[in-house]
């Protein structure tokens, strides 16, 4: 019995990563992983960045027990975001980030703050869908090449894009309600 669930959760784990590899992840703040402007290598490797980093800040007890941290890689660029008690744990989980082999960059969106309330996660997570339909529903901009990542009502967006499709993208995403502050980390390709 034990080594049948074993299989199952082995088997689910390797789905879900074969999944977030190809674009179709989901859960969290995150919307599904756009694919286009990035080789196939990329994507895993910003998918095994994520795992890496998360891994090292839950091997760190201290860290992990009293922060609430993401951890989001497009193109090898790191945005985290989440909160931290004290200036100390801030700086703790970005050497931890910084640490992880092939991260080119990190952005680092920590608020100094107790963890987020699981209301406040949920909220963000309709968010973030609510600002990728209204992204898929422009005409101004391909929205596969936009990642979206919500944290306390602030829209991140990230990808490799047009600098006129990154400004067109900030403004749709601005106009959505509830959205409190857009912030662009594009990689523009002009």
């Amino acid at each position: 019995m034990q080594i049948e669930f074993g299989r199952a959760v082995l088997g689910t784990a390797a789905l879900w990563f074969l999944l977030s590899a190809a674009g179709c992840s989901g859960g969290g703040t995150k919307e599904t992983e756009p694919q286009v402007g990035r080789t196939t290598g990329t994507v895993i490797e910003d998918q095994a960045i994520e795992m890496k980093a998360l891994r090292r800040i839950y091997d760190d007890t201290t860290v992990y027990e009293r922060t609430h941290i993401n951890v989001t890689s497009y193109n090898t660029i790191v945005l985290v975001t989440g909160e931290a008690p004290t200036e100390e744990l801030r700086k703790r989980v970005i050497a931890i980030v910084r640490g992880v082999e092939k991260v080119r960059k990190v952005y680092d969106e920590i608020t100094i703050a107790a963890p987020s309330a699981l209301t406040s996660r949920t909220s963000d997570t309709l968010l973030t869908g609510k600002v990728k339909a209204q992204l898929f529903g422009s005409k101004k901009l391909d929205a596969t090449r936009v990642k979206v990542v919500t944290e306390k009502g602030v829209v991140y967006l990230m990808g490799l894009v047009p600098r006129a499709q990154g400004d067109a993208a900030a403004e749709v995403a601005r106009r959505v309600s509830g959205v409190q502050r857009v912030v662009k980390l594009f990689e523009y390709t002009d």
